[in-house]
């Protein structure tokens, strides 16, 4: 009897094993092909995650394979589909080193802007109205050079025309971003700073929605500096082109003190 307590244990144990291995070797003789097959079908079905781990199998199996450069690639994407930005970024980074020749590099610069403009964003930021202003620029920032170096490289690029459009959106955002900060340093007394950053807002982001609210700030500080000809300088341009602005009237009647 106790022979067969023995032999049953035995069993057992070599079962669980035997299971256990069968279940992580389940690639182990995948071809390239395969694994790509079923990368892509993850990556179609929304598994992002288990995408995510089979392309990067492949990619350490068969780095040098047929299917290695769309694989990179297709991970940077599976990789901004579940909301994993830096991941994306590093991998379009590689793609783009490894790559510049091939003829999807414009998408993995795309990939890039896109990462980052999503980048920090919740729920709650990206389906429901937000001052995005309010956040840390550099991702904004990142995510318009990105699409900015697209434009540059590949003008004919399918990704140009919405590149664009985000681009506008991001230089509105990074105008409103400064004049916050210039009207931190106003309620700080750092005028000159506050000076620095209005003039660079009308230097660097002309005709978005922030220029008046920086005439405004630049109108102030020069008051408050005592450079009354400057200041009547930044009046005169924002009455001749935003004549029903009210900071007109708040600049003109600012107390130096």
């Amino acid at each position: 009897m106790r022979h067969l307590y023995t032999l049953l244990l035995i069993f057992i144990i070599s079962g669980c094993s035997y299971f256990g291995d069968e279940k992580e070797d389940e690639t182990v003789n995948w071809d390239a092909e395969h694994f790509y097959a079923e990368a892509r079908g993850a990556l179609d079905s929304g598994d992002y995650s288990k995408a995510v781990e089979l392309y990067q199998k492949l990619e350490t199996r068969y780095p040098f394979g047929v299917h290695a450069q769309q694989a990179l690639l297709d991970l940077a994407y599976a990789h901004y589909k579940d909301e994993e930005p830096e991941a994306s970024i590093a991998a379009s980074d590689r793609f783009i080193k490894l790559y510049p020749q091939n003829v999807h590099v414009d998408y993995a610069y795309y990939l890039k802007g896109l990462s980052n403009f999503n980048k920090g964003k919740g729920f709650t930021q990206r389906y429901l109205p937000t001052d995005e202003s309010q956040r840390d620029p550099g991702a904004a920032l990142h995510a318009f050079q990105s699409f900015s170096e697209l434009i540059k490289r590949y003008p004919d690029s399918e990704y140009v025309a919405d590149s664009e459009q985000r681009m506008r959106y991001l230089r509105n955002v990074l105008a409103k971003n400064e004049v916050h900060v210039a009207n931190y340093y106003m309620r700080r007394g750092a005028f000159i700073a506050a000076a620095n950053r209005a003039r660079y807002v009308i230097e660097n982001y002309p005709r978005t929605p922030s220029v008046p609210d920086a005439l405004v700030v630049l109108a102030k500080t020069y008051r408050i500096l005592e450079m009354n000809d400057l200041s009547d300088d930044a009046l005169r341009v924002l009455e001749l082109n935003y004549p029903n602005h009210p900071g007109a009237y708040e600049a003109k009647n600012v107390k130096v003190k």
